[in-house]
This record gives C-alpha cells, sequence and structure tokens, in this order.
C-alpha cells in the first residue's frame, strides 16, 4: 500500500505513541468534587432567596463511548509482529557490530551477523572489518570489546522499510585492562526481505539516513 505524505506523518505520529508506551485509552469519565469547610457565624441567619429555573442541556446524540484500548496497528500497512521483529534485528545488529576481539579472525566477527544483514552490507562489513590497520592496532592493544544497544526512536518509516535510531555501548578492555565504555548512536535502516527482516544500511546518527 503506497501512503499519501499525509498519511505517512499520521501514521508516523501515530507510531511513536506506540514506542513510547502510551497507547491509546478510549475512556471518558466524569466527576465533581465539593470544597468542605464550615465557619462560625453570628447573628441570624437569612432566608434563602428563590431559586432559579434551572437548565438541562440537550443530550448528546449517538452511543455513549466505550471504554477499552484501540488496536492502533489496524491504522498501520505493517503488523505489530513485523514493527517488533524489525526492531529486535537493529537491536541485535548493534550489539553484533560492536563485538570484537583481538584475537579472532574478521570471519568470526562477521559470522554473528549472518542472517542480520544484506548481502551487500556483509560484504561491506567484510572489507572494513578486514583492514590490515585496524586489525594490526586491534592486536597491539590486545583489544576487546563487548557490547548492548537499546532503541531510541524511530526516524522514518515505510511499509517495508524502518529507520531506526538505536545507541550501541562498547565496553572496550585493552591489555586486559577494566573496561570503558564507548556509546555511540546509529542510524539503522532495516528492510523486508523475504518472510523476515535484515540490516540494509546503518552509519552514525548525524550521518545516516534521515
Amino acid at each position: 500500500m503506497d501512503l499519501t505524505d499525509r498519511q505517512r506523518k499520521f501514521l508516523f505520529a501515530a507510531l511513536v505513541v506506540l514506542l513510547a508506551g502510551a497507547g491509546v485509552l478510549l475512556t471518558i469519565g466524569t466527576g465533581s468534587g465539593r470544597h468542605k469547610g464550615s465557619a462560625q457565624r453570628s447573628g441570624p441567619v437569612a432566608a434563602p432567596s428563590p431559586s432559579a429555573p434551572s437548565f438541562t442541556a440537550p443530550g448528546l446524540t449517538g452511543p455513549p463511548p466505550s471504554g477499552g484500548t484501540y488496536d492502533i496497528y489496524s491504522l498501520l500497512p505493517f503488523t505489530q509482529k513485523d514493527f517488533s521483529a524489525a526492531a529486535d534485528v537493529a537491536r541485535r545488529f548493534v550489539i553484533a557490530y560492536g563485538t570484537y576481539r583481538y584475537d579472532e579472525q574478521p570471519s568470526a566477527y562477521l559470522a554473528r551477523m549472518q542472517g542480520l544483514v544484506t548481502s551487500d552490507l556483509a560484504a561491506q562489513l567484510q572489507r572494513d572489518s578486514s583492514a590490515p590497520g585496524l586489525l594490526d592496532q586491534r592486536r597491539q592493544d590486545k583489544e576487546v570489546s563487548t557490547s548492548d544497544a537499546h532503541l531510541d526512536s524511530l526516524r522514518d518509516m515505510e511499509k517495508d522499510q524502518f529507520i531506526f535510531l538505536v545507541t550501541g555501548t562498547r565496553h572496550v578492555s585493552k591489555g586486559g585492562s577494566a573496561p570503558g565504555d564507548s556509546p555511540e548512536q546509529y542510524a539503522v535502516t532495516v528492510t523486508r526481505s523475504g518472510g523476515g527482516w535484515v540490516v540494509y544500511a546503518f552509519d552514525q546518527a548525524n550521518v545516516g539516513d534521515k
């Protein structure tokens, strides 16, 4: 389903609400409160004045609203399962990207991303991870990195593509020293592939897909 700009903006705003965990609650309640207090008065009590005629507002037409939650995914061109799977791929990719050891072969590093990336991106990652200068420096420093990641927000979406902002934090140790944290935010583009999702492109968030 092709979306107009107006539809995309509406659906994007709706999905941001989902990411924030707010949900949509269609309940309406009424209530009233009274200020209570007492005061001592001296002297006679004034007689009440005649009451003004009461006025009743006309009733609203149509059935009363019913409480409950609304399935916002019925408005979106993908299912909740699709969105959750794509988000999980983005997070797992960032974790795998930031996890490596100085004494492992590049093939072992790339194997952790198998099934998470397109073939073109896998080839790019192979070239980058096999760069002699990078490998030599890591071996010299005896560098070891583990990583974790969390989703920050959704930058853009289409029917078969999402761009997530994901922060990955590498815990880097050199020469057996205590690990130091190195956070970095990425723009991760996830696209549909067959029955699943794979990372199509990624970069630092300030220069990645916008």
